[in-house]
């Protein structure tokens, strides 16, 4: 996460959760994320902006969104994907649980008999209006 206030970039891992909820200071209202800036000391926040979007075979080799976030003070810079993800088959609709921290998975469709793999993860971050 980078600020926007100072333009540093802290190292740490940050999490956002749709499940999450936590109050804004001086405001009423909350978001999934709110932090302080290590370096400047801002509160800023950032909220999950409706649901994740699901990436289907038929965006394979491309880029397409699958998450909004809204930010306000600090500016995704690198993203880890990790579990918590879900794949269906597109040849039998078998669904399996993800970890991608590898940065691939693979496993075996046995309803199917074949093999099912999710591989040359990349992402970026586009800015919207």
């Amino acid at each position: 996460i980078q600020c926007n206030h100072c333009h540093e970039v802290d190292d740490n891992l940050i999490t956002i959760s749709a499940e999450d909820s936590t109050q804004i200071s001086g405001s009423r209202g909350e978001a999934n994320l709110v932090m302080r800036c290590k370096f400047c000391k801002r509160e800023s926040v950032a909220s999950i902006v409706g649901s994740p979007v699901p990436y289907t075979a038929d965006n394979s080799g491309g880029f397409a969104s699958v998450l909004t976030i809204e930010c306000r003070g600090i500016e995704p810079v690198e993203i880890e994907l990790r579990d918590g993800w879900v794949a269906k088959s597109t040849e039998s609709e078998e669904r399996f649980e993800l970890d991608l921290a590898e940065g691939e998975w693979y496993d075996y469709d046995d309803k199917a008999s074949v093999e099912v793999s999710v591989t040359e993860i990349e992402s970026r971050f586009v800015r919207t209006k």
